[in-house]
């Protein structure tokens, strides 16, 4: 069936909140301003028990699911805007990413920590961080970041049917994106990325709201560059067999990264194709290493779009492709 981005979560959650084992918890978890449509009629559909609305403590209420998930069940822990998970990062990186190996492997920690990214709209440098780097740092967290419907609901069962916590990373961006999406429960594996579109010039490698940004270009110099675009899907652990794949078979890679440059997710994906693939050419398109603009004329300056990954593609590409399709 035809569902958007944000009914597909709804849905999903849904199908997993009928498990008595599941439980949502978050900050405005009933309020359309803080998560959309995500959450609508969940409330009613399963009650207070199941579903919890919280008061403002991010590391409190992190806490919490984390203890939840030890003492059996397997919460998903809300936090509308990823930028306050700084408050979280106790529960998170101390405990909830510990506790597994502290334990000698005898207590999983089945947590979704679900993190929900906002940018643009004026909101500025509190309200639109992209932390996936941070968290993909952290030993014993995975990372996992859908780009479509379809992803979004296997991601999703994947994550919360993990022994291990998992953080699922959300982007409001995409949440009028419409897909095809099976009614059947089914789940995109943690750790596999997609060859989104094949292509023999060269590699664009991206996760989330980039993906589409990419295979937007990909479609756009059809014809002129012959773009492969490689959707990670799982941030941490990288599907390194495919990106590097890939990249072996176009022999130039561009990675497209809605997030700062230095020490980030571009690095890594840069690092590990240098490491394995001596003989290809590696760039990167991320932000600036500076906080968000709240001005919307700096925004559409500072943030990444489908003209600045169609600019770096025909530059790397040697400027094959069509002017018409370059810099607005």
């Amino acid at each position: 069936m035809k569902l958007t981005y944000a009914q597909t979560i709804n849905r999903t959650l849904d199908q997993l909140l009928q498990q008595e084992e599941v439980v949502l918890i978050g900050q405005g978890i009933t309020s359309p301003w803080y998560v959309g449509t995500t959450t609508v009629g969940l409330l009613d559909g399963h009650g207070p028990g199941k579903v919890i609305d919280t008061p403002v403590s991010e590391n409190a209420i992190t806490g919490v699911a984390v203890g939840a998930a030890m003492a059996g069940l397997r919460p998903i822990v809300m936090h509308p805007r990823m930028d306050f998970m700084w408050l979280a990062m106790d529960a998170i990186a101390n405990q909830c990413a510990n506790w597994f190996y502290m334990f000698g492997g005898q207590v999983n920690i089945p947590v979704t920590i679900w993190a929900i990214i906002n940018r643009g709209g004026e909101q500025a440098a509190q309200h639109s961080q992209n932390l996936v780097a941070v968290f993909a740092h952290i030993p014993g967290l995975k990372v996992v970041a859908p780009s479509n419907p379809h992803n979004v609901k296997g991601l999703l069962l994947a994550s919360v049917n993990d022994p291990h916590p998992v953080v699922f990373v959300d982007d409001r961006a995409l949440y009028a994106m419409e897909g095809d999406v099976p009614k059947e429960p089914y789940e995109t594996p943690i750790g596999a990325a997609r060859v989104a579109m094949e292509g023999d010039d060269l590699t664009v490698i991206a996760s989330s709201w980039m993906t589409n940004e990419a295979l937007k270009v990909a479609e756009d110099l059809k014809g002129s560059i012959s773009i492969e675009v490689v959707d990670l899907q799982t941030i941490k652990p990288m599907d390194v067999p495919t990106v590097t794949g890939s990249v072996r078979k176009t022999g130039k890679a561009l990675v497209v990264d809605a997030a700062w440059r230095t020490c980030g997710l571009s690095a890594e994906i840069v690092a590990t194709i240098v490491e394995q693939c001596p003989r290809a050419q590696a760039a990167r398109l991320t932000l600036p290493d500076l906080p968000a603009p709240a001005s919307h004329f700096l925004e559409r300056e500072y943030y990444i779009d489908r003209d600045n990954v169609r600019r770096a593609v025909m530059q790397m590409a040697g400027g094959k492709g069509s002017r018409r399709t370059g810099p607005r």
